[in-house]
């Protein structure tokens, strides 16, 4: 499949490139950026053609093209609506990154979009492609270590770089909770299977830092789901890079550190020895490791060659953006906000098949 890549930023330049060059289904049929000079080296360095550099303003051109599939959205968040907008109505598949937009009414419109086009639209979820995170999920969902009772996830990352548009309220759509709060919210969705409906959130900003002066520094929220399972979630962004996640279960400890990152995660279960009771055990889970985006990328292409399902849809996405809209109301007001009741397992995604396969 020919994929596009609009936005050439340090996302698209050291991830989402080099893994289409080590993708099974995918290759780079074409660039979009607003610098073009920059869009014919990148061609150039991963053999695409010379006249497959595209501005902002070239959707129609671009629609022109048989060589490409699928649009990859790697821009800032404000500006993903509009271009899911365009893509679906040039008739191109569209990939886009999390998260999916900056409101859930813009969630909706991409998807309304891309059904009326004909065209599949998937949200670049890579953490629920990523074998760590899926094997936690599978030790939940089989009830492993019995049941789960609670869930801890924090990402810290320290955003020090003056200006750039995640400070942007207009282009981020809000500060630590959609960019890196994020990964721990779907993580929690992910591994029950299950949708929060209660949370409560507290939001706070250092004063005086120009970096938050439109976006939230830190923010930390507690979501339950109808199991009972409470989830304690948080994300800063001036803090010591920490990337955890904890699933406390009746009979064992399930830690992912680092959990979130794009190498390098880890897994690792503590439990009673079955030796000594009273003794502790820790092991690690060894798991080989995969690209993520390269993975992400086979199963959009996959989809589009064979219409199995896809695994984070656009309803997977608008999902997040509703429970997000949540939290900063309950920040707001200083109380809990309820959401509707939703007990059907994976309700906005493809069911989950431990083997990584989609089905549905």
């Amino acid at each position: 499949m020919g994929i596009a890549v609009v936005g050439l930023g340090r996302l698209s330049l050291d991830a989402i490139l080099p893994g289409l060059a080590g993708s099974k289904l995918c290759r780079l049929a074409a660039v979009m950026t607003g610098d073009k000079e920059k869009g014919q080296r990148i061609a150039a360095q991963y053999g695409a053609p010379r006249e497959s550099v595209y501005g902002y303003d070239e959707w129609d051109r671009l629609g022109n093209d048989k060589g490409i599939d699928v649009v990859y959205l790697v821009t800032p968040n404000g500006m993903h609506c509009e271009q899911v907008k365009q893509a679906a109505r040039i008739g191109k598949h569209v990939l886009c990154q999390k998260p999916m937009s900056n409101t859930a009414a813009e969630a909706e419109a991409m998807i309304a979009a891309c059904a009326d086009a004909g065209v599949l639209l998937m949200v670049a979820y890579r953490l629920q492609y990523e074998p760590h995170n899926r094997h936690a999920a599978q030790l939940v969902r089989a009830k492993t270590f019995g049941e789960l009772k609670l869930i801890e996830a924090h990402n810290g990352q320290v955003q020090d770089k003056v200006p750039q548009w995640r400070d942007n309220l207009a282009l981020s759509g809000g500060g630590a909770l959609p960019d890196i709060g994020l990964y721990s919210l779907n993580f929690a969705r992910f591994v029950t299977g299950e949708e929060p409906c209660e949370v409560m959130a507290w939001a706070w900003s250092t004063p005086g830092d120009e970096r938050f002066t439109e976006v939230e520094e830190n923010i930390a929220w507690q979501m339950r789901f109808p199991s009972g399972v409470v989830a304690k979630l948080s994300a800063a962004y001036d803090a010591h890079e920490a990337r955890t996640a904890t699933l406390h279960c009746q009979t064992a400890r399930v830690n992912l550190d680092p959990a979130f990152p794009y190498h390098g995660i880890r897994l690792h279960v503590s439990h009673r020895s079955p030796d000594d009771p009273a003794s502790e055990v820790e092991e690690e889970r060894v798991i080989a490791e995969i690209d993520q985006f390269a993975t992400e990328m086979d199963h959009m292409a996959e989809c589009v060659l064979t219409g199995c399902a896809v695994r984070t849809p656009g309803e997977e996405g608008l999902q997040d953006q509703r429970i997000m809209e949540a939290i900063y109301q309950s920040a707001r007001e200083n109380r809990p906000i309820s959401l509707p009741v939703i007990t059907t397992k994976d309700a906005f995604r493809a069911p989950f098949a431990p083997d990584g396969g989609s089905r549905g």
